[in-house]
């Protein structure tokens, strides 16, 4: 069955063109997806690197103002226990000053230590035994130690103190019986905060905010006096849950539309930091990689798909290649009809299949009556004409797909008619020498006589069993006279005009 085989063959040409194009575009696919899961990766990676490089900076920022804020607390406080004594009402101005400001903590950015009294009005100044009259009491800091007796060290909003810009830092003097006796008060100017920013290596859109509990903005980096002082709380559009202590958040700020990478640090004390990188410099590395990865990624896809396109269109070159040796392998060249020995594998392969199904096999036996003599008498090209005739006339009268008609040899054509009975190829046989009748012209007129055979395959029975009934129905039809169709019956195998 060569003929199968070269069918199956070119199915199985056809079918590895295909599986070869799914499997390189899977390929592709995949290399894709595990490309783009290390570049998700690289991402997160440059995320977690720039989150902890932001957490040691906000906390060592955040370490070195709370340092310094309680190293001023202190010196307030003792200020504060000191007052309380009762011994120090008694001494002179001089010894006062010692007593109460020896071990106060002095920098250029703290602010000299005052006392109030309880109307608001200072009393004692660190930087002066003589202090200039002055009356703080409408003061926010002083309305909040005096009227909140726990609130223990506060840190008022930015604010213009002593002729510079400066967070107060106040704490209530409390008598022994729980009296409000007055505010002890210091201040941290902001040339402090300047100080500590300008020694740290920032890049361009980094931002530092010192803010308060309360969410007040004390100070930020770069600096803007509209943002200084502006409660964070009162701001719809932001929420505290986008920064949770200790945190991180990626996206558009309450401040600015910048994205940034933002790390908050915990802290216990009254201020705490939040540090912010625009995320354009966070994945800056990365994306200068990503768009390297992904143009050799691109070229690779396109060198892949173009090689797999080229061999897949070669493959179909072949196929179709294949196709046309067949035909030409299996076709009569001078009738277009199929050739012996396609007629061969043809028969083999349908014998076959209804010997399987139970399903009846008919053959026509075809012959040109006095073609020799019409052959000698008009010349061989005259002879091709009138084979090419009747092979035109057998292909106008068989319709279905699955018959085979086919040049026997010489003057001789068989019709391979699967699933017919004998009645039916009878009928078809009649209609071909009809047409071949009605066809030809000439002198000499051209006829065919038909033999036609239909069999069920039995055990036992070859299809050449077919061939030959046929092929006597043939002859019988021309010792009949010719110009006829001649059915064969079976098993006896009768000839029936």
């Amino acid at each position: 069955m060569p003929f199968r085989r070269g069918n199956d063959a070119r199915r199985r040409w056809r079918l590895s063109a295909k599986l070869l194009i799914a499997a390189s575009v899977a390929t592709v696919v995949g290399f894709s997806a595990v490309c783009a899961g290390v570049m998700f990766d690289m991402r997160r990676g440059e995320e977690q690197l720039a989150r902890r490089t932001l957490e040691n900076l906000a906390s060592g920022i955040e370490a070195d103002i709370s340092r310094n804020i309680e190293l001023y607390d202190l010196s307030l406080r003792a200020v504060a226990s000191n007052l309380e004594m009762p011994e120090i009402r008694g001494v002179s101005k001089e010894l006062r000053q010692l007593i109460l400001f020896d071990h106060a903590a002095t920098a250029k950015h703290f602010g000299a230590i005052q006392v109030f009294d309880t109307k608001g009005n200072l009393t004692i100044d660190a930087a002066s035994l003589d202090p200039q009259p002055e009356n703080r009491s409408d003061e926010e800091y002083f309305a909040i130690q005096r009227d909140h007796p726990d609130t223990g060290l506060y840190v008022s909003r930015p604010m213009l103190h002593r002729g510079a810009y400066a967070i107060v830092l106040s704490r209530r003097i409390t008598g022994e019986d729980g009296r409000f006796l007055g505010v002890v008060v210091g201040s941290i100017r902001f040339s402090y905060f300047h100080d500590l920013f300008g020694r740290l290596n920032l890049t361009p859109g980094d931002t530092i905010t010192v803010l308060r509990n309360d969410r007040t903005i004390i100070m930020r980096t770069p600096f803007d006096l509209d943002v200084i002082g502006k409660n964070l709380a009162e701001q719809l559009d932001w929420r505290s849950e986008n920064l949770k202590v200790g945190g991180a958040f990626s996206g558009k700020g309450p401040v600015d539309d910048t994205p940034r990478l933002y790390v908050r640090r915990s802290s216990s004390g009254p201020l705490y930091v939040v540090v912010g990188k625009p995320l354009e410099a966070v994945f800056n590395l990365w994306r200068t990689e990503a768009i390297r990865i992904g143009a050799i990624m691109a070229f690779l896809v396109l060198f892949v798909l173009s090689a797999t396109l080229v061999l897949a269109r070669e493959i179909v070159r072949r196929a179709d290649a294949e196709d046309k040796l067949e035909e030409l392998a299996t076709t009569d060249a001078l009738t277009g009809l199929k050739n012996r020995r396609k007629f061969d594998a043809e028969i083999d392969r349908e014998w076959r299949r209804a010997g399987r199904y139970g399903q009846p096999v008919a053959l026509l036996m075809i012959d040109a009556d006095h073609f020799k003599a019409y052959n000698d008498t008009y010349g061989h090209q005259a002879g091709d004409q009138v084979l090419v005739g009747i092979a035109i006339c057998i292909s106008d009268a068989v319709r279905r797909a699955g018959d085979c008609p086919a040049r026997f040899g010489g003057e001789e054509f068989a019709v391979l008619l699967p699933n017919m009975t004998a009645l039916e190829a009878f009928n078809l046989a009649e209609t071909i020498r009809g047409k071949v009748q009605q066809w030809c012209e000439g002198e000499l007129i051209t006829t065919v006589s038909v033999g036609v055979a239909s069999m069920r395959p039995l055990a036992g029975q070859q299809w050449s069993d077919l061939i030959e009934a046929a092929d006597k129905a043939l002859y019988a039809a021309k010792a009949n006279g010719r110009n006829q169709s001649v059915l064969a019956t079976v098993p006896k195998m009768a000839l029936v005009a």
